[in-house]
């Protein structure tokens, strides 16, 4: 991994991938070694000099598949990158009307063009498709996601380096 992360962040993303591994399209059990490491560490500690450091703590969350910690942290931030990884983890709930309203939230991103830029590099060739049935009188909407092929890049490779090292 070639970023200027601290040292303790190249430590805990070390337990899984370092940083690189795709991500699973929904969240998985979450890393109780990744969970304790993060969880006694403040963001600022993690990320220090970042212009987000507890948007980038909540995508560590994320990465490491804690839901709870990453909801708790993205919900939050008042900010474009609060929205945006507020958007991820509904993202990978699955729940893809809250995750839009989100992305919505999260405007003109600087990691919209970032991940643009880089297309192919993994998760080659994703496709989800959501069908949902609603009653018309307000009932309960059901969801179905249909992977088509591969794993979801969105997260992928350097997965927070816009929320981590803009500076201030």
């Amino acid at each position: 991994m070639n970023l200027d992360y601290s040292t303790e962040v190249v430590a805990i993303l070390a337990l899984d991938g370092n940083g690189e591994r795709l991500m699973p399209l929904a969240m998985e059990r979450c890393s109780s070694a990744a969970r304790e490491r993060l969880r006694a560490a403040s963001a600022a500690q993690l990320f220090p000099g970042a212009r987000a450091p507890e948007a980038a703590l909540s995508g560590l969350y994320v990465y490491f598949s804690c839901f709870e910690e990453a909801h708790g942290i993205a919900q939050d931030i008042g900010t474009p990158d609060g929205s945006y990884w507020h958007a991820i983890v509904h993202r990978q709930e699955p729940d893809a009307g809250n995750a839009a309203y989100w992305f919505r939230q999260a405007g003109a991103h600087p990691i919209f063009p970032a991940r643009r830029a880089r297309p192919g590099r993994r998760g080659r060739g994703i496709r989800l498709r959501s069908s949902s049935c609603a009653s018309r009188r307000g009932g309960s909407r059901a969801r179905n996601w249909r992977v088509a092929r591969g794993k979801s890049s969105a997260l992928s490779g350097s997965f927070f380096s816009i929320t981590a090292r803009g500076r201030r």
